[in-house]
């Protein structure tokens, strides 16, 4: 990082991260929305999504599912795991359209600040809010492919939480949703364990509020962040079975140190930060004043809810209370001792039981 200075103030610039490149993350286009305001008052003044597709629009515009993204995640892992003909997300029969969350590396984000962007670069970017990522997904879809109507919104985690908000926020736009492992309404449990993954970062000296000079000075916190991920990420199950020997690991610390550690190592700082905020603040009800039965009952969608049965931050009883709220709504568990991370596909028997629902989903009227 080199720094701009303006009288006596040094200003923070944008970094270079060899990890959100294409050479990592296969191909993406950035898209433009322009000058974005912000819910909580900033502003974005050149907003660049990072969209990957796959498939055709059809003429009628009316087979287009979007795919949203969780914390850390990039639309890699879908393309990877979860797109393809031999899936429910099938390029063959359907238009599907996967948009990197704002802050996510790949779209406008701290690290990447630049040009028109320079100054909110690091330290300087705004919070953004999951209501921030929705609206612009939708202008997204409305200006650039002409969208109108969702076939499907899925996402996982995070990517649930925005798929929830399309729910409240834009009801007559969704035909379909499938909210994978997240919530409606952040709970304080997981509040206060995503604020253990700030502070794992933050209280690194080499973070230096936000303004170091590389991903490296803060590998240490990066560390942290990783093994809490390593406690609650994974199930009590994963770690008593030893489920990590079959992914190849000796031990519980070469599975640390091979897997989960450069996973975390390897990305901005800041980014992460900027998805936490968001992800500790998402709450459908503050489209009605607080009352989350009001939100969700604005939903007019065929929805699944599909939670992990071993999830330890966003359990099963969790998503069973707010499907009580919410009409046309069913929901199916998934499996999986891997726990919350088995969204990243590596059991055998979890991407069945994901396709098996969401065809499900996508075979049925509305």
């Amino acid at each position: 990082m080199t720094a701009v200075t303006t009288g006596t103030t040094a200003q923070p610039t944008a970094i270079e991260n060899p990890y959100y490149t294409h050479e990592f993350h296969g191909d993406y286009d950035l898209i433009s929305l322009g000058e974005f305001a912000l819910e909580e008052g900033g502003v974005i003044p050149d907003l660049q999504l990072a969209v990957a597709t796959f498939g055709t629009l059809n003429a009628a515009k009316d087979n287009a599912i979007l795919v949203t993204t969780w914390y850390s995640g990039t639309h890699q892992i879908f393309r990877d795991v979860y797109i393809g003909p031999d899936h429910a997300l099938n390029p063959e029969r359907y238009f599907i359209v996967v948009v990197n969350q704002i802050g996510n590396g790949l779209s406008t984000s701290p690290h990447n600040a630049s040009g028109a962007n320079a100054g909110i670069a690091m330290s300087n970017f705004p919070h953004v809010r999951i209501g921030d990522d929705v609206r612009a997904q939708e202008q997204l879809l409305r200006e650039h492919y002409g969208i109108d109507r969702l076939a499907l919104v899925v996402g996982g985690s995070m990517g649930a939480q925005q798929t929830y908000e399309w729910m409240v926020r834009f009801p007559q736009k969704v035909r379909r949703a499938a909210p994978i492992a997240g919530t409606a309404q952040n709970t304080p449990h997981d509040f206060l364990y995503t604020q253990a993954l700030v502070e794992a970062i933050t209280s690194d000296p080499g973070f230096a509020g936000g303004n170091y000079r590389s991903n490296t000075e803060v590998e240490a916190g990066l560390k942290r962040h990783a093994g809490i991920w390593a406690v609650m990420g994974f199930s009590t199950e994963f770690w008593k079975q030893e489920v990590w020997r079959a992914l190849e690991f000796e031990s519980r610390e070469a599975f640390m140190a091979g897997f989960l550690e450069p996973y975390f190592t390897a990305m901005d700082p800041n980014d992460l930060l900027c998805m936490a905020w968001k992800w500790q603040r998402g709450d459908v009800a503050r489209h009605t004043g607080g009352d989350l039965a009001e939100a969700l009952g604005r939903n007019e969608s065929v929805a699944r809810v599909i939670p992990i049965n071993e999830d330890m931050f966003f359990p099963v009883r969790d998503h069973e209370a707010e499907l009580e709220l919410t009409p046309h709504a069913t929901i199916r568990v998934v499996d999986d001792l891997l726990g919350h991370l088995a969204l990243f596909g590596v059991a055998p028997t979890y991407m069945p039981q994901i396709d098996q629902y969401l065809q499900e989903l996508l075979d049925s009227p509305a």
